[in-house]
């Protein structure tokens, strides 16, 4: 039986510390999966990717993946606990994708979870608490990960808010809202 653990919040909230923790904490071999990768014309983006790889102990295995996500969760073995920073990435790296396709994916990835025997720690970012962007990319982003955040925290084992560098187990401090929160929103 695996564990599965989300972890959400604002940007510089703590969010990828807090996961990180976690992983220490968890005792077993640990898989980084990152869905960024370095790139070439975006040299801010890739000193905040060294700030994350500086942090993890040299000991942990990483691996970039930035579309097949289902895929390298099959390719986790039982005995480790493997960390994905972030979901919200990921999201924009297939945001192209049509709706159909998209739910396509999202669907497997939520079966796939149940199937991993190992330990699973999510990290997403928080999108919907400002202003409704006024694109319709900034819209669908937000929407689809607003909806996969709410359906990993359905069958997630722990949901931590975190937010100014403090983290609240929403499992134990909150109350779900029922059936509602694992249904497509469109």
């Amino acid at each position: 039986m695996n564990k599965v653990i989300l972890i959400t919040g604002p940007a510089r909230s703590g969010k990828s510390e807090w996961s990180e923790t976690l992983a220490k904490s968890s005792k077993k071999p640990v898989i980084y999966i990152a869905t960024s990768s370095q790139s070439i014309d975006d040299q801010e983006w890739n000193l905040r990717i060294q700030q994350h790889q500086q942090r993890r102990p040299p000991e942990w295995e990483t691996r970039e993946e930035p579309f097949f996500l289902t895929q390298a969760l099959t390719q986790i073995p039982a005995n480790a606990c493997v960390l994905i920073d972030s979901l919200g990435t990921w999201v924009a790296n297939l945001l192209e994708t049509d709706e159909q396709e998209w739910n396509s994916t999202v669907a497997e990835l939520l079966e796939t979870i149940t199937l991993v025997a190992a330990e699973i720690i999510f990290v997403a970012e928080e999108t919907g608490w400002g202003v409704v962007p006024a694109y319709a990319s900034g819209r669908l982003f937000r929407d689809r990960l607003g909806n996969l955040t709410r359906r990993i925290a359905a069958i997630a084992d722990e949901v931590y808010l975190v937010t100014a560098g403090y983290a609240l187990n929403l499992k134990k401090l909150g109350e779900g809202i029922g059936s509602r929160g694992c249904r497509e929103i469109n």
